[in-house]
């Protein structure tokens, strides 16, 4: 278990940003995604709250616990293209963080670098960072570039990592799920998790990496 202070970020010189539920606010877009499957599937709506105890990776196991039953592949297929074709209808309603992209100058101005990772899929990944004019601020965007067994973005991270050339150790991982924190860790990276997105505050905090509320206060927090 690391521990939950903030001394040990004092090394910090590159940020790698989740998207989702991170810089971009698309919890209200998840939800109706996710509520929508729920309706083709046979199931009651569930509330945010609900899901934020609930969601997990892998994905698959998270939705069939979900819906009560097993998926055969069609029906998986089936349902991650309900699920797209929903979020994609939510998309354009959906906004940057409170604070972006001025966090992300100011972390520039004070000599740090950055990047982006996100396990969204590579192609609307990099249309929707240049939609919002946020190409100029990262070394790198990373989107899915490929499939692992657990969904996990472990190996994803270690080879965004390897095509910057960092340290880890000088590296932290900024996201909302306790994914992220498990990711950075096997990296050999440090971890700020924010309570923005789709995991509660309480998952986040059992991972034993600090958590913050947003991320203008996980910057302050590295700039301190």
């Amino acid at each position: 278990m690391v521990d939950n202070g903030f001394a040990h970020l004092s090394g910090v010189t590159h940020i790698v940003w989740d998207w989702n539920g991170t810089l971009l606010d698309d919890n209200h877009a998840n939800m109706a995604a996710l509520n929508r499957v729920c309706a083709e599937f046979g199931r009651e709506p569930v509330d945010i709250d609900y899901w934020r105890g609930f969601f997990r990776r892998p994905l698959l196991g998270c939705y069939e616990d979900l819906l009560g039953r097993s998926l055969a592949e069609d029906e998986w297929a089936r349902l991650n293209r309900v699920y797209d074709d929903r979020y994609r209808t939510e998309l354009p309603s959906c906004t940057l963080a409170d604070g972006v992209p001025g966090i992300l100058a100011d972390w520039l101005a004070r000599g740090g670098s950055q990047s982006l990772l996100s396990m969204a899929s590579h192609e609307s990944l990099v249309g929707l960072v240049a939609e919002h004019s946020l190409d100029d601020h990262f070394a790198r965007v990373d989107g899915r570039r490929f499939d692992t067994p657990d969904g996990s973005k472990s190996r994803h991270l270690a080879a965004h990592l390897a095509e910057l050339d960092v340290d880890p150790a000088a590296v932290v991982l900024i996201g909302d799920i306790d994914d992220d924190g498990r990711a950075a860790s096997e990296a050999g990276a440090h971890a700020l998790l924010v309570a923005s997105g789709m995991m509660s505050r309480e998952r986040l905090k059992a991972t034993g990496h600090p958590v913050l509320d947003t991320p203008r206060q996980a910057v302050a927090a590295l700039c301190a």
